[in-house]
């Protein structure tokens, strides 16, 4: 067999060449790449800082009181209000906080797409050519899955640059080798999502059809997890919901890394979590492309 055959039929090369066609749509687009930057500084820069829950507490009025409150009285007081951030949010910064659940809401808007990018191969006709050559059904899949998956692990990189400029603060065990656990659970969540939402949309003809299910299920997945506001100030009805949620084990394990001390006990539960979540919806996914992935 000639070399360029072993090429052509191997499928790591099948796998990375429309991968690389899903990134080139990506990044050599301009409007779409530079618009990919752009969100995670709104969000940073608009939302992040609109919800200053620690100036409320900084810049407070209080009333004329009689006899006024002495220095120390008012030192305590601001000691007080320190202290409720620290045992609400586990941190005494709440932007901190609230960036890191940022990085877990960037990552599932953008692997929400992955399902409209094979609607939109079928409608154009790319699915049947692809279909046509020895490129295993798996590997179409799992390429739409990887580029959706790099994409989101770029922004979360931005956002991280982001909320530095911006204020974040690490934790003070923070050690920078801990950005690789980011990375690494941002890299099981997306495998996940990307492939959950490809199961849901992978026999639809009509973009319709993943646009209304990424719609119904992007926000209720989002605030029915920690990452804006802590779980266990939840009604308990939700809280028991949290806990089936990948998307509150993934800011967990990132908070644990970044901005908490790390309780190694809690961080090697929330990778097993995000683990076990990738790895079942993955192979749903590739079963499913085997079944249901046709002309």
């Amino acid at each position: 067999m000639s070399r360029v055959n072993e090429v052509s039929t191997s499928k790591v090369h099948g796998l990375w060449a429309l991968t690389n066609r899903e990134l080139k749509k990506w990044y050599k687009e301009p409007v779409i790449f530079i618009l990919s930057i752009v969100q995670p500084i709104i969000w940073m820069g608009l939302f992040g800082k609109a919800m200053n829950i620690g100036g409320v507490f900084t810049s407070i009025t209080l009333p004329t009181l009689t006899p006024p409150l002495s220095a120390q009285q008012l030192q305590q007081l601001g000691t007080y209000f320190a202290g409720f951030q620290e045992n609400t949010f586990g941190t005494n910064d709440y932007f901190s906080f609230m960036s890191v659940g940022i990085i877990a809401f960037v990552a599932l808007f953008t692997t929400m797409f992955s399902g409209m990018s094979v609607v939109w191969d079928r409608r154009l006709g790319f699915l049947n050519k692809v279909l046509s050559t020895p490129i295993s059904r798996a590997s179409i899949i799992f390429s739409k899955v990887l580029s959706a998956t790099l994409r989101s692990m770029f922004q979360a990189g931005i956002v991280i640059l982001i909320a530095l400029a911006f204020g974040l603060q690490f934790a003070p065990n923070f050690n920078p080798l801990n950005l690789l656990g980011v990375f690494a659970v941002i890299f099981l969540i997306c495998i996940g999502l990307s492939s959950f939402f490809i199961a849901l949309t992978i026999r639809s003809t009509r973009i319709e059809t993943p646009m209304a299910v990424a719609n119904l299920i992007t926000l209720p997945m989002m605030f029915a997890s920690n990452a804006f506001f802590p779980t266990k100030f939840m009604p308990s009805w939700l809280q028991e919901v949290t806990k089936f949620n990948p998307l509150t084990y993934t800011v967990d394990a990132v908070r644990q890394l970044t901005i908490f001390s790390t309780d190694f006990g809690k961080l090697a539960i929330d990778f097993v979590f995000v683990g076990i979540f990738a790895v079942v919806v993955a192979t749903i996914g590739i079963v499913l492309s085997w079944r249901y992935l046709s002309k």
